[in-house]
Order: C-alpha cells, then sequence, then structure tokens
C-alpha cells in the first residue's frame, strides 16, 4: 500500500499530461485516518466519473456493537452514513474546476425507505464507503491541482465528519436505530396478532405530490377506527395505537378523492422500513406483499393461469401458458400466479389498475353469458379459497362494485382520509343481493415448479451491456424488461442491481433443473452472505446500487423476454 504523499507525488507527477494519464493513479493509499482505494478511473472528463472507495477501520471508525447487532440495524446505520456522507460532500462538489464532470462528488441518494446498499457497508465495525467522483481536467488535459483539493481538502473533512462515531450527532443516529428496532418489533408482531398489517395513529399517508415522496404538509393525521385498534408497546416508544388489519379478505370502498388508494399506496410501501419524518414509520405491512394490476403487453412465459382462466376459443394450455403480449386479464392472472410462486402471503389490489374482468363478472352478466361461454373465472371466486387454502391475503381497493362484501371479512371506509369500519353495515347491505357462484370452492390445483433453461446467446456474449431507466426499464444486451408496473420498486439503484442478478441469474444458475422459486431462494442467501457485491465479476461496478427483494427479483426474471424452458 502507497502513502498520501506518494499519491500527492503522482498528482505532481501527471499535471497538465494528456487525461489517460490519471490511470496510473490507481491503487490504494494510506491517510493514516482511512485508506482510499482509486478502484476505476473514467476515460476522459466527460464518461462517467471515476470510482473510488475509503476504508475505515473498526477502531478507527469507533461505533459501538449495538449498533449494528442485527440485520435491520446494520443496514439502518449504513443508511444513515450514507445519508451524513451525502450531506457532506454534496457542499464540496463542484469546489474543483474544469470540463465536463470535472469536480463532481456524487455518492448513492437515499430516498424515503431505508435500503440495503453497496455505497456503504459495515462489516465487523470496519466501513467501507463507495463513491463518485469526476476527475478535473481543461479540456482533455490533466488538472492534478484541483483534484489534489478534492482528495486532501474535501474529502478528508467529509470522511471524518460523516464516519467517525465521536464527530457526528450520536443522538439522531441512536433514533435511527431506535426507530429500526421498533419497526422490525411490529414486523414481527403481525405473525403472532395474525395480522397482515399496521397503521400507527398520527400516521401521514398523503405524500407531497405525485412525483414527491415526501409527507404532504397539512394532510389529515391517520385515526384507526375502534373495532380494529390495537396497541402494541414498543421497545423504544413505548405504547403505540394504530389499525391492525387482520389476515384474510380486507376491503377498502369510499367516494373518490377519499383517501382509498393512499391508504393502499401506503401499504405497498410498507413492505420497507422509513426513515423519521416520512409519516409513514410506523406503516409496517408483512415483508412478502406484492401489488397486483393489470399489465397489457407483458411477456409470459409457461405460467400455470388455469386456475382462472381455461377453455380457451384458441384451446391454448393456460397450465403452460405463454404470450409476447398479455391482455389485461391474461396478465393479472399470471402476475397473481407468479405471487404464490415468490412466496407471498397478502396480496395488494386496486380496482383502478385491474382488469375488470379479472376481477368481477355481475349476476347480469353471467346471465347472459352462460358458464361454458366464459372462460374466465373472476377474482372473486377465487378470493376466498386464496386465504382458505393457499394462506394468502388480499387488501382491495373497490370504489364501484359492492359485490365484494359478500367474501370480504372486513370492510373499511375511507371518508376524507379517515377509516370507518362499515363491515356490519355492508354485510346487511349485501343480503339482499346475490352472491357469486363458485366462491365457496377449493382452489385448483396448480403446476408450482417452473424450471427455465438458459439464454444461451448471452453465453456466447463476450460484452453483454446493461443499462437502466429510472425503475420503469433494464436493458440486458439489446433486450428490454418492462419495470414500470412493479410499484414496489422504489429505487432506480434497486433497477441497476436487478440488471445485474438478471444477467447473473442467466449465465450461473438457469440450468433447466432449478425452479423459479429455487433460483430465488438461492439469490436471497447469496446476497445474506456474501453481499450484492458477490454477483459481480468485478467489484469496482458495484459503488451504487440498492437490494430489490425477492419478489422484484423474480418478477423480473419473468418479465425478460428470452425466459423459456
Amino acid at each position: 500500500m502507497q502513502t498520501a504523499m506518494e499519491l500527492r507525488n503522482k498528482l505532481k507527477s501527471i499535471d497538465h499530461r494528456g487525461y489517460p494519464a490519471y490511470k496510473e493513479l490507481r491503487g490504494q493509499y494510506d491517510f493514516k485516518d482511512y485508506v482510499l482505494s482509486i478502484d476505476h478511473v473514467q476515460g476522459d472528463p466527460f464518461a462517467a466519473p471515476s470510482r473510488l472507495s475509503v476504508w475505515v477501520k473498526a477502531e478507527k471508525a469507533g461505533f459501538p456493537k449495538e449498533f449494528f447487532d442485527t440485520h435491520a440495524k446494520r443496514i439502518t446505520v449504513q443508511d444513515h452514513l450514507t445519508r451524513l456522507f451525502g450531506r457532506e460532500i454534496a457542499g464540496g462538489s463542484f469546489q474543483a474546476k474544469g470540463s465536463g464532470k470535472s469536480g463532481l462528488l456524487t455518492v448513492s441518494r437515499c430516498g424515503q425507505q431505508v435500503l440495503e446498499r453497496t455505497a456503504l457497508k459495515i462489516k465487523e465495525g470496519s466501513i467501507t464507503l463507495r463513491f463518485e467522483a469526476g476527475f478535473p481536467a481543461n479540456g482533455r488535459t490533466i488538472n492534478a491541482r484541483e483534484l489534489e483539493k478534492m482528495l486532501f481538502d474535501i474529502l478528508p473533512d467529509s470522511v471524518r465528519k460523516s464516519l467517525y462515531y465521536s464527530q457526528i450527532d450520536r443522538n439522531k443516529l441512536k433514533q435511527a436505530v431506535c426507530l429500526c428496532e421498533d419497526q422490525e418489533y411490529i414486523r414481527e408482531k403481525l405473525e403472532e396478532l395474525s395480522l397482515c398489517a399496521f397503521v400507527a395513529d398520527g400516521a401521514i399517508l398523503p405524500r407531497e405530490s405525485g412525483i414527491s415522496e415526501k409527507p404532504m404538509k397539512g394532510a389529515v393525521p391517520f385515526r384507526s377506527p375502534d373495532s380494529l385498534k390495537i396497541t402494541l408497546n414498543l421497545p423504544n416508544q413505548g405504547e403505540v395505537m394504530g389499525m391492525g388489519i387482520p389476515k384474510g379478505i380486507t376491503l377498502f370502498v369510499g367516494g373518490g378523492y377519499h383517501g382509498k388508494s393512499t391508504i393502499l399506496q401506503a401499504l405497498q410501501n410498507g413492505v420497507y422500513n422509513h426513515i423519521k419524518g416520512d409519516g409513514r414509520e410506523l406503516v409496517i405491512t408483512d415483508a412478502t406483499a406484492v401489488k397486483l394490476r393489470a399489465e397489457d403487453g407483458r411477456s409470459i412465459a409457461n405460467v400455470d393461469i388455469s386456475p382462472f382462466i381455461g377453455n380457451l376459443p384458441n384451446k391454448k394450455d393456460t397450465a403452460h401458458f405463454s404470450t409476447e403480449d398479455a391482455s389485461g386479464s391474461t396478465s393479472q392472472a399470471a402476475n397473481l400466479m407468479e405471487g404464490v410462486e415468490a412466496g407471498s402471503s397478502l396480496f395488494l389490489i386496486d380496482e383502478d389498475t385491474s382488469a375488470t374482468n379479472f376481477m368481477i363478472r355481475d349476476q347480469l352478466m353471467q346471465e347472459v353469458i352462460m358458464a361454458g361461454e366464459e372462460p374466465i373465472t373472476p377474482f372473486i371466486c377465487r378470493v376466498n379459497s386464496l386465504y382458505r387454502d393457499l394462506g394468502i391475503s388480499s387488501i382491495i381497493v373497490a370504489g364501484s362494485s359492492g359485490s365484494y362484501f359478500h367474501v370480504a371479512d372486513t370492510v373499511i371506509q375511507m371518508k376524507e382520509y379517515v377509516p370507518y369500519d362499515i363491515t356490519k353495515k355492508a354485510k346487511q347491505a349485501a343480503q339482499g343481493y346475490p352472491a357469486m357462484t363458485g366462491e365457496n370452492e377449493k382452489f385448483p390445483a396448480y403446476l408450482d415448479k417452473r424450471c427455465p433453461l438458459p439464454d444461451m446467446g448471452l453465453k456466447k456474449d463476450d460484452r453483454i451491456k446493461i443499462k437502466t431507466m429510472g425503475t420503469s426499464e433494464l436493458l440486458l444486451s439489446k433486450d428490454s424488461v418492462e419495470l414500470r408496473y412493479l410499484e414496489q420498486l422504489k429505487d432506480q439503484e434497486q433497477t441497476g442491481a436487478l440488471a445485474w442478478i438478471l444477467k447473473y441469474t442467466q449465465l450461473k444458475l438457469l440450468d433447466g433443473r432449478k425452479s423459479i422459486r429455487q433460483i430465488g431462494e438461492l439469490i436471497e442467501k447469496q446476497i445474506d452472505r456474501d453481499g450484492l457485491e458477490s454477483l459481480f465479476e468485478r467489484g469496482d461496478i458495484s459503488a451504487s446500487l440498492a437490494r430489490p427483494r425477492k419478489q422484484e427479483i423474480l418478477a423480473c426474471i419473468n418479465r425478460y423476454r428470452k425466459l423459456h424452458f
């Protein structure tokens, strides 16, 4: 390992040379309090910035072990320190001048969710931080004096103020860890109390805008109906009251703009922990919950949708259903069966984003179009058996169809963002209307083991290109994977991780013997054991990725258009 002084001398020796000379800086340098590693040097000042990392020994960092003695607390501390470093480095970004990205200093931008990221890792108390820097140049001529300012003035100050326990605001870190303990306590309590979700009184569910995850100012705080109110004694906050949503079938109803979709969005995001001040800190949902919706045009490969769709006029096999261009009903049926395969125990459904013919078929339509002429068995006929036979609960938002009153265990009306338990009223009203036939049948047998084969074209490609577009799409080689309807994908760094996971899966795991379910479990175990970095051939490419859930990993694999069996 070289010294910081040797790095300073190298900078002086390459000043005013052509930009490629920056590559001579690659390596590790001892700055006494930490080690700086220059992992990758950009090709020119207009290219993607250089990738650097900082390693701080445990005894230097000084964080108490009790702050990262569980997986959840470690992720929380990593998230907190990443945010601290991001704020510190933002003030120094572009203080060094030059062409293109010269002077840029950046690290992962964390949102409202607390996610496991490759940007910062804590292992046995030692900290590894990965970030990006634009090496300065005038045109394409090295300006080493400006890089010296970045590495010797700006960076050390940012590291000191964010990665050393003695220098940070300890109370804020403790608050983040305590909040994590409370969130995990609630998550563990859900199963014990036979709940699928919890929403604390006082939670702020509406967001600032359609493009902002921040809480809306002046929003109505959540208030639980008395019949569903429970009290939890949290490890740090003590007694907290809120609405416990029981397992089974829960229906949210009410007029437009009264908060039905708002609470569903809060619940679908409740699979993640949130930072203090988000408003949804204590909105906790079953971690396996999947938001289901119609997805016209998606690719489906060998999925058994026969519990919902059969007897197609073209005699197409719905037990091994494949299509390049799914309809609304077939896509939602496939999404549901893939959710079962991914191990979900809770489905979240909004009437507004569902295929009508998948959700309901009213009595009049049943009388006019006979059962033998309709290939779709609607969800309303399967929702009871889905819970009774498979143990999968459903939370459904409905604004126009009262037929679900018959099958719902709990009916909640949202009125001006306040929930009211109207189960008794809804059940009484439903008695005057006929129930759907078939709602008490057993959930049909289905094929639950799909063993995909690898895409041999990828195996022959020596340079597989990866590109991501926010949370909506990724490209693997030349093949697009549409992700825009995976509403629980919250960060573009999760999309980046999905791209690399998809590549790894295709090249290393698919063999025609392992099932989709087994592949998901293998990926989860490997990330738990060795981190996201273990999925890559070159460690320097993993500076800004966030971990997706198993549900989104398998959803991505299922949407790859060259998936075959």
